[in-house]
């Protein structure tokens, strides 16, 4: 999914307590005050741990709850109401923080992967390997567009897969295992093997192989 967080960078406001400019987080699901969601994607959380706010929070609740916690400055965005959140360490949130280059990164990943699972749909007719390959070799593309890609290998019939796919690292070892079935039966269509000593592919009936000299 495309998540355009852009415009929650145009106008980061700063805390209060310390003049530090807020972070951008992706908010929980959940408020924990009612259940219900925050009412946006985001949330700017002050995240300095010097800030008085967050400093006096500790001994604060302490003295009035009994229990250790301490307060991080919060607004929404679009809105300049304070609030305060409780936090029970310090690292809370700080892995909610929004990395906009690291998002873009993802958006431009998921538009590639929608390319290539629309291409699919004819990329056996029109001899089309790429899209079949980005989807395979992209470890965070959908399980099911991927074992897709995988069944289409065999139809396309088509050599240039195998360097790709034998040099790629799967973190799913049934996809791996279904590549490598899918190469052995290409190489059988076409007649060839690959060389147990440098891997280069060569006929099914040398008795040298043609690269490395070796005997096979």
């Amino acid at each position: 999914m495309i998540k355009d967080y852009r415009r929650y960078f145009e106008n980061i406001p700063v805390c209060p307590h310390c003049r530090t400019e807020l972070s951008c987080c992706e908010a929980p699901p959940f408020h924990i005050g009612d259940g219900l969601g925050w009412g946006s994607e985001v949330l700017y959380i002050c995240l300095n741990d010097d800030c008085p706010l967050y400093v006096n929070g500790w001994k604060q609740i302490q003295e009035q709850y009994g229990h250790n916690s301490s307060y991080r400055y919060m607004q929404l965005p679009g809105s300049k109401e304070k609030n305060v959140m409780m936090v029970g360490t310090s690292d809370a949130f700080k892995g909610s923080v929004i990395d906009l280059a690291v998002v873009e990164q993802q958006n431009t990943r998921y538009l590639k992967e929608k390319e290539a699972v629309a291409a699919l749909d004819t990329c056996v007719q029109v001899k089309n390997l790429e899209p079949v390959l980005a989807l395979i070799l992209d470890e965070a593309a959908s399980l099911t567009h991927r074992q897709r890609a995988i069944s289409l290998l065999i139809p396309l019939n088509d050599l240039d897969c195998i360097d790709p796919i034998r040099n790629h690292t799967f973190r799913d070892t049934a996809l791996e295992s279904a590549c490598h079935l899918a190469i052995r039966q290409i190489l059988d269509k076409n007649f060839k093997k690959e060389c147990p000593h440098c891997m280069e592919i060569i006929k099914a009936q040398a008795k040298i192989c043609r690269y490395c000299q070796r005997d096979v």
